[in-house]
């Protein structure tokens, strides 16, 4: 016996951030399903698609993020519960996709003690039935081994670049610590400019605190571009800049794929010397960075892309030329 069968792309979100979902829908020209989220009395979450996923390819997006009325944690169960009613209604394969990976940096045991739960959301994610993960700029490559299947790790280096070309003057690309070195002079190498380091020391004793100590590479008279994953508290980033400042950079730009922004972000980089912060759309921008200073890029057709590439069984990492794998 033989059949021949269709697959069909079925495309759904949760919703920490459905503008980004309806963008990657509009890319991709398929209708947005509706997976009827809910919650009972007691803030439990509920879901059930509102047509049959039986044999559908079954691509579920949610960034992990968190708002004035949820946690990331609300973001992260969300998907979970969404992949487990996905699997329980017989899709043939579930594609988790997270455009920023919740708990991304606790990726190693930095000290006794510690969890490291990057790779217990990757154990969520699989145990609920997830048989492939997409996510973009994840805070370290080994994170792609936590998960025990395919990981397409997805690069904004693309996007940032098309609008860091546009920079008028000599640039050079500053790495804000020793850690991003490698994806400092890959952009480096792209837009054929100089790469400098702002070396860091991170406080063990007091949490969330850096402190930048010395600048390697030449930076005067030059436009600096601080480039990281992301901006979170906005420490590690103005610290550098303050640094670079002093030794006498002409521009300041900051360029990141995820624009955390908690806590004290705003007013840190309101009184730094970084002229413009250029993030893209993996997560919603508070509205107190909703500024002329905040420049927000789409990763919609990137990630739609990705997409595409995973439903018709095609590479993923030629849409990069190899630059995501790293």
């Amino acid at each position: 016996m033989e059949l021949v069968t269709n697959k069909k792309l079925y495309l759904v979100s949760g919703r920490t951030y459905q503008p980004l979902a309806e963008s990657i829908a509009s890319e991709l020209s398929v209708n947005l399903g509706e997976p009827n989220l809910a919650e009972f009395a007691n803030g439990e979450v509920h879901c059930r698609f509102s047509e049959s996923i039986r044999g559908c390819d079954v691509f579920i997006v949610q960034t992990h993020s968190g708002s004035a009325d949820a946690s990331i944690n609300d973001s992260l169960m969300e998907q979970l519960i969404m992949v487990d009613a996905a699997r329980r209604a017989s899709a043939k394969r579930i594609t988790v996709v997270c455009p920023a990976y919740g708990y991304g940096r606790q990726d190693r045991k930095a000290s006794g003690r510690e969890p490291i739960t990057a790779k217990l959301v990757a154990n969520l994610f699989k145990e609920a039935g997830a048989s492939r993960l997409v996510s973009v700029d994840l805070h370290s490559g080994q994170t792609q081994g936590f998960f025990d299947g395919p990981v397409d790790h997805l690069t904004a280096m693309p996007v940032l670049v098309e609008r860091l070309s546009s920079l008028n003057g000599d640039l050079t690309i500053v790495s804000p610590d020793a850690g991003r070195v490698k994806v400092a002079e890959r952009y480096a190498m792209t837009l054929g400019a100089e790469l400098a380091i702002v070396h860091k020391r991170r406080s063990h004793s007091s949490f969330n605190t850096v402190e930048a100590r010395e600048v390697v590479g030449d930076v005067d008279g030059r436009v600096c571009i601080l480039v990281d994953d992301m901006i979170d508290t906005a420490g590690t980033i103005c610290s550098a800049a303050e640094q670079l400042s002093e030794r006498g950079a002409s521009q300041i730009v900051a360029a990141a794929t995820h624009g955390v922004f908690s806590g004290p972000a705003s007013e840190r980089l309101s009184a730094s010397p970084i002229e413009k912060i250029i993030v893209t759309d993996t997560l919603p921008l508070p509205e107190n960075m909703q500024t002329d200073k905040v420049e927000v890029l789409s990763v919609a057709p990137l990630i739609a892309e990705a997409i595409r590439a995973v439903f018709e069984d095609t590479s993923v990492s030629e849409i990069f030329g190899g630059n995501n794998l790293v």
